[in-house]
């Protein structure tokens, strides 16, 4: 039996992590489009904590929200979908966690257009690790980048949840992976890379034979990252780790090296092909996704101050 209420995180303002506290609200009905989610677990990003800091303040935001933009978990009412009761499921973007409710809660009704089928022998907190993640990873290599077997890939901040996903999944089909952080004590976390390198903000000049460029860091480093690679070859900005949200006068006659591409992976439309392909590689490759910190649901405070202060390498995952 459903409960009528449930414990979830319920922002109107913006709150430092040491603030967020779990409250009791009522479960929302289940209406014409819409299915309701037992969370098993959700991984934590950096677009919520954007949200929770500052951008909750803006008028699109409808507030009060549940913050969460991805959940895994099962169907508990599949209203007039054509989901079942118990099926294992996955729910990313689309709104979540800002247009409407999301994730850090007990349950979640989401729209079922967001919401995908998944068979995997993963576990759920594994799961949790995958779906955003993963998802902008996978656009980012394979819809922007076309990435091939034969690529030599650069990866600009890679001890981030989506530089270690694109590492797993370049090394999986053969790729070189060059990889870089800007901190010396975390370089030895990526040694499923090729080559690690301490990102001064500097590497053009220092590279040769870049095929492909994912650029997790940002605006702040893009026009460096357009200069390693060779002629021919494709940058796509997918990240803004850097704090660095908008290119400013940037000139792209002069700034775009000729015959390289710049491209943008956006994530906001998953696809039930995707989804399903993603979970199919992870399965048959036996790959676990990086995993750099377990909470339970309610040490989610714990959970939001580790990833503040940047002290969780890979992605964050929140259980029930």
């Amino acid at each position: 039996m459903i409960p009528k209420t449930m414990k979830a995180v319920v922002l109107t303002e913006p709150t430092p992590a040491d603030k967020v506290v779990l409250s009791e609200v009522c479960i929302s009905q289940v209406r014409s489009g819409w299915v309701l989610v037992k969370v098993k677990a959700f991984g934590l990003n950096h677009s919520e904590q954007i949200l929770r800091l500052s951008e909750i303040k803006a008028d699109y935001i409808s507030k009060p929200i549940i913050p969460g933009i991805e959940c895994v978990g099962e169907i508990v009412d599949s209203s007039d979908s054509p989901f079942h009761k118990g099926e294992k499921v996955a729910a990313l973007m689309g709104g979540m966690g800002r247009s409407f409710n999301g994730s850090y809660a007990e349950y979640a009704l989401l729209p079922v257009n967001h919401v995908f089928p998944v068979k995997t022998d993963l576990s759920w907190t594994e799961m949790a690790a995958v779906p955003e993640t993963w998802f902008t990873a996978w656009g980012s290599l394979f819809e922007c980048l076309n990435l091939k077997e034969s690529d030599a890939l650069l990866v600009r901040g890679g001890t981030c949840a989506l530089g270690y996903a694109a590492i797993q999944i370049a090394r999986t089909i053969g790729c070189k992976v060059i990889t870089t952080t800007h901190k010396e004590s975390k370089l030895p976390l990526l040694k499923e890379a090729d080559r690690v390198l301490l990102d001064t903000g500097t590497l053009a000049g220092t590279l040769k034979g870049v095929t492909k460029a994912l650029d997790i860091v940002g605006p702040g480093t893009l026009r460096d990252t357009l200069r390693c690679v060779e002629k021919g070859g494709i940058v796509c900005n997918t990240g803004i780790l850097g704090g660095v949200y908008t290119l400013s006068d940037f000139d792209p006659i002069k700034e775009i090296p000729n015959g390289v591409y710049l491209t943008g992976f956006f994530s906001n439309f998953p696809a039930q092909r995707t989804i399903g392909d993603i979970f199919s590689f992870i399965d048959r490759h036996h790959i676990k996704p990086a995993i750099g910190a377990v909470y339970s649901f309610q040490n989610i405070a714990k959970a939001l101050s580790g990833m503040d202060s940047h002290k969780v390498d890979g992605k964050t995952v929140v259980c029930f």
